[in-house]
């Protein structure tokens, strides 16, 4: 592949073929008439065909009086006819990419002749009601059938959106040529129906990290069933094809300068590097930080509690929700918000614990522990009030702990400070609704200046339809995965001796965070 127009080509794509017929003075064999004309307009210098489709294919041909569109998958390690229809089809050519997160599914179709994005849609992942964390899915796959049911779980809801997709704009499911898919090492062998148990047992191997692109039909996938499948490879057991999403997406292994990127999501997945080196580990810092794991915790979906400011003379509690109408819950940015504020207007310690010394109406009580009332029951969606426990504080300091050491620990094992750092890329939903200024006051991110945080949102999803735009990011793609060293963090010793310090707010070591004022 070396044609300066296949570089721009998406990873399937129709060619509308006028071809001569044959006669004595041209009596090329039809499927090499298709081959020659397709190498001509893309450069590619050889394309596969499966035998079993050629039959059916030259009938096409020469029924359709050799006026055809070819589908081709521009796939590594080389390109693939994967199908031949009569007319001119080129205006349906859709792709759908797909971000296969452990909480939420993010979708997005394309056309890939416009490039335009047609079609978004995200929704829970319909595994949750066998487990909610990687875990419990994990003992789900050892029982009998477990496997398997949590496979369908994902390709039914994959394919209810394809279904309904085609459906609304009367498609055929042939008419969606490509998929590309990003998720971390366990979801996504859980998709592929791969046994996940070594996953979780140390030394945390995964059945195989990269994999050549595979076949809708293979899979059970609603779309061309020769379309071709690419799934983002893993890196290590719990690193994997979403990172590398971000890190293509960021732009991160093109940097001169040291760069950061962090997505939080179940796990929090941490890659440090330049475009000369990349090291990346993952750690439990997620859940909390989603606001997952607070009693009124929930994602950053409509309802959720976002940003939160108390005033620090009045104690006045000021809150702000996604959507409209009354609050449902909290989410992991309106948590963060919600101890920086406290600690700041000296209602929580240094310690992270409760300081009930200073008097407030909001102080209520249960099961006989202090906790802060949110929002009373008469002013949320479900009737209940939105209470913030001592327990829910412990939870998101030792995660904010977590993400903070996780973050520390790599750098330092490179020689670097976290002070170094000059691009902070922030990667998911957690990138979109934190405030950087609040993270920092409670020592979850480093004490930078604050024009080195760049919020990119869902860098998976956004990677996963990159790669669908254009196949070139294959090869650059296979490049990242090689280029990364990959940090075991379950049994890094430097990482548990530096924890402790990182649950103090923001930290035990104030020097580190000279812009965090002090609380009153």
């Amino acid at each position: 592949m070396n044609s300066p127009l296949e570089k721009s080509l998406p990873l399937a794509a129709k060619f509308y073929l006028e071809l001569p017929r044959p006669s004595l003075r041209d009596n090329t064999a039809d499927l090499d008439r298709v081959l020659r004309q397709l190498k001509t307009l893309t450069g590619l210098e050889s394309i596969q065909v499966p035998f079993d489709q050629i039959s059916a294919w030259v009938r096409r041909l020469r029924q359709a009086d050799y006026r055809v569109t070819a589908a081709l998958a521009l796939t590594l390690p080389g390109a693939r006819l994967f199908d031949l229809e009569p007319g001119d089809t080129t205006a349906t050519a859709f792709g759908l990419a797909v971000d296969l997160g452990t909480t939420r599914i993010a979708c997005q179709i394309w056309d890939l002749q416009r490039r335009e994005m047609v079609f978004e849609t995200d929704f829970d992942n319909p595994q949750t009601r066998f487990g909610p964390d990687i875990l419990t899915r994990i003992q789900m796959a050892e029982k009998p059938e477990g496997l398997r049911t949590l496979q369908e779980a994902v390709v039914q809801a994959l394919n209810r959106v394809l279904r309904d997709f085609t459906g609304s704009r009367s498609l055929r499911p042939e008419n969606l040529l490509a998929l590309t898919l990003a998720g971390n090492t366990t979801m996504v062998h859980l998709f592929l129906g791969l046994d996940p148990y070594a996953l979780r047992r140390e030394p945390y191997i995964p059945v195989v990290n990269t994999l050549a692109p595979l076949s809708a039909r293979e899979l059970g996938l609603a779309l061309h069933p020769l379309g071709p499948v690419y799934i983002f490879p893993n890196v290590g057991s719990y690193l994997g094809g979403d990172i590398l999403a971000g890190i293509q997406f960021s732009g991160l292994h093109r940097q001169d300068a040291l760069s950061l990127l962090v997505d939080v999501g179940t796990n929090a997945e941490v890659v440090l590097g330049n475009s000369q080196w990349l090291l990346g580990c993952a750690g439990a810092a997620g859940p909390a930080l989603e606001g997952g794991v607070a009693a009124m915790g929930m994602t950053a979906g409509p309802g959720a509690i976002e940003k939160i400011r108390i005033d620090p003379g009045t104690l006045e509690v000021r809150r702000q929700q996604i959507g409209t109408g009354p609050p449902a819950g909290i989410c992991g940015s309106g948590l963060i918000d919600l101890v920086a504020e406290m600690f700041t207007a000296g209602l929580i310690d240094i310690r992270g614990k409760f300081n009930r010394k200073v008097k407030t109406e909001r102080w209520v009580e249960v099961d006989g522990q202090p906790a802060f009332l949110l929002a009373p029951a008469q002013e949320t969606q479900t009737g209940r009030p939105i209470i913030f426990t001592q327990v829910d504080l412990d939870i998101l300091l030792r995660s904010k702990a977590a993400m903070y050491t996780i973050l520390t620990t790599l750098v330092q094992s490179v020689g670097h400070r976290l002070d170094e750092v000059e691009n902070f890329f922030v990667a998911g939903a957690f990138g979109n609704h934190i405030d950087p200024e609040k993270a920092i006051t409670i020592g979850l991110l480093p004490d930078l200046p604050r024009e080195r945080f760049r919020p990119l949102g869902n860098t998976s999803l956004k990677g996963a339809a990159a790669l669908l735009l254009d196949q070139g990011r294959q090869e650059e793609i296979r490049r990242i995965a090689g280029a990364i060293t990959y940090l075991e963090m379950n049994v890094n010793q430097d990482f548990m001796n530096r924890f402790s310090a990182a649950r103090f707010l923001p930290h035990t070591d104030l020097s580190l965070f000279p812009s965090v004022p002090r609380p009153l």
